[in-house]
């Protein structure tokens, strides 16, 4: 019953109250006592509270769940799918890839995933959160970990009705030995991002063409020299092996070298900005130089921070020539030209060091010092 309905009823009772001829203090007590009774009804009365609409609640719970979940593709091109990097025995995975190519994205966020490798194992593909595009578009998964053993290591991956296999080739090595120099010296290459370089320092004594190259020994020629030359560190053949040798910037440049390639046909000493190819692929100059240096305390002095080698650069302190002919460094740095000249009488270089994990970018090198060096593939 409602208030209205009992208010009509109030007043209906009190003129027969009054029609009846009671006194004023009966009519009184019989007024408390109605409003007495009106008040406890009205407190008893039970207030509804269900809202007026469940299902604008329910309905914006269902979007959410949608929205993060709900994704959908017509298909995925496996056959298409793009591996970027190379995965090797028992070498943790760096900057490994694969894109996958879709068709019929529906435009819904999804969120991150893992996958476990079969075949091959000790390995994850992971998707990172992200956002579909309406129609076709791309999936990234990042591949980490250490595979165990070389062959293929497989990834199962379903994606919103989509699915594929990803197979990756593991090898045994990522080093290979294919490029030889003009005295008949091997070296062992590597490929990191998309440029192949030597995987030891050079050694050879004479250009590509067969002529020979000056060896100096002597520190006074050596700072007057301005024509291309090479020392051992120390003048110590011993160093060779190892380290290789140190060529002054006369040697590595075809400008100062009468147009002669110290490396190996169809190989070129990098310039300036092939080096900062490199060391963008890498991460960057402030942590590429730990990933491009040999680790462990047996080539480099201790505590050779940062030394990982995932690139297989295998950097090595083979010190350095300075222009007044004296040498330093062994064990401690490793320095290497560029045939990018900085000014008149310095060049750009890159350099590593044991204390940190940078591939320094110098230009304080005057064209006398003697550096190693190392071939980039033409």
């Amino acid at each position: 019953m409602n208030d209205i309905s009992i208010g009509n009823q109030l007043i209906a009772y009190i003129y027969t109250l009054i029609s009846n001829h009671l006194s004023m203090k009966q009519l009184i007590l019989a007024l408390a006592l109605t409003s007495a009774l009106f008040s406890c009804k009205k407190a008893t009365t039970t207030p509804n509270t269900t809202p007026k609409n469940t299902s604008d609640s329910t309905k914006v719970v269902n979007d959410t769940t949608k929205t993060s979940n709900d994704v959908s593709i017509s298909g995925f091109d496996c056959a298409g799918v793009k591996i970027a990097g190379t995965l090797t025995k028992d070498k943790g995975a760096f900057n490994v890839t694969a894109t996958l190519t879709y068709t019929g994205g529906n435009g819904k966020t999804y969120l991150t995933k893992s996958y476990t490798s079969s075949g091959v194992t000790g390995l994850s593909a992971t998707l990172v959160a992200g956002t579909l595009a309406n129609g076709e578009g791309t999936l990234v998964y990042t591949i980490s970990g250490s595979p165990t053993s070389t062959g293929t290591a497989n990834f199962a991956v379903a994606f919103g009705g989509g699915s594929c296999v990803i197979s990756v080739k593991v090898e045994d090595v990522a080093l290979t030995t294919d490029i030889t120099d003009a005295e008949g010296n091997t070296y062992k290459t590597v490929t990191i991002g998309t440029q192949t370089w030597m995987a030891e320092n050079l050694k050879v004594s004479k250009y590509s063409d067969g002529t020979t190259i000056p060896n100096i020994t002597d520190n006074t020629q050596w700072q007057n020299n301005t024509t291309g030359a090479w020392s051992y560190y120390n003048n110590d053949a011993a160093n060779n092996a190892k380290y290789g040798k140190l060529y002054n910037w006369y040697a590595v440049s075809p400008t100062t070298n009468g147009n002669k390639n110290v490396c190996p046909t169809g190989w070129h000493v990098p310039t300036d900005a092939e080096w900062t190819v490199l060391t963008d692929y890498l991460g960057g100059e402030s942590v590429a130089g730990g990933k491009m240096k040999e680790v462990g305390a047996t080539s480099w002095n201790s505590p050779n921070t940062d030394a990982t080698n995932t690139s297989l650069f295998t950097g090595l302190p083979g010190g350095y020539r300075d222009y007044d002919g004296n040498y330093d460094g062994i064990g401690g740095l490793g320095g290497w030209w560029s045939s990018t000249e900085s000014g008149t009488n310095d060049a750009w270089g890159r350099g590593l060091d044991y204390g940190n994990g940078n591939a320094n970018r110098d230009d304080s090198g005057s064209k006398r010092y003697g550096l190693s060096v190392r071939c980039l593939r033409d």
